[in-house]
């Protein structure tokens, strides 16, 4: 009577057992990791050898541009962080002809990921110190922001934000999101030095 007992007692056992089981065996979705955000605070950038001027987070940092071909006065903000660069070139416009070559060279580079992207947005910028526009690129691109702006007399200057390592769109939003913002508060900042 005692064996018939045990062996009723394993086999409930086993069969409660895998009955749970199956209910939670599904694989779960992978996951990213959590992203605890700085607070927000600028500091003025003041660039001694250049025409320009801005203000950036303070945990980000500015750095010439390191590529061979870079020009004078071409930097990076590096959004170390979040693997992020915004490269900024700058440059002076000699003349109407000079204005009008930068402008069709941006709106170029721009749409050279029009194959990729789901959108392209143009934000047109316009203030009493400088016009441009603000290029917002949704989808599978290499960059997700690009911008220009211009005094149209003297003074361009033009902005990519990349991030350092191939990208998922769901999983980079938050982060382009709070990038976004610092890149138009940069933008909103920039002074001209004559």
């Amino acid at each position: 009577m005692l064996k018939i007992v045990f062996h009723l007692l394993i086999i409930t056992l086993v069969f409660s057992a895998c009955g749970g089981q199956t209910k939670d065996s599904t694989p779960r979705p992978r996951g990213y990791q959590r992203i605890d955000y700085p607070e927000k605070k600028y500091e003025k950038v003041n660039l001694e050898e250049c025409k320009y001027g801005f203000e950036k987070p303070v945990y980000s940092e500015v750095k010439i541009d390191p590529y061979p071909a870079a020009e004078e006065c071409w930097y990076n903000v590096n959004y170390t962080p979040f693997g992020a660069t915004l490269h900024l070139s700058y440059r002076d416009i000699k003349d109407r002809k000079d204005l009008f070559k930068l402008l069709n060279d941006s709106r170029e580079m721009v749409f050279k990921h029009v194959m990729r992207a789901d959108q392209i947005i143009e934000n047109y910028i316009n203030t009493t110190k400088f016009h441009g526009i603000y290029y917002e690129l949704e989808g599978s691109t290499a960059t997700n922001v690009q911008f220009y702006i211009t005094d149209s007399t003297s003074h361009f200057l033009r902005g990519s934000l990349y991030f350092n390592s191939k990208t998922n769109q769901d999983s980079i939003a938050p982060v382009l999101k709070f990038l976004k913002a610092d890149i138009l508060h940069l933008i909103e900042t920039v002074e001209w030095k004559n």
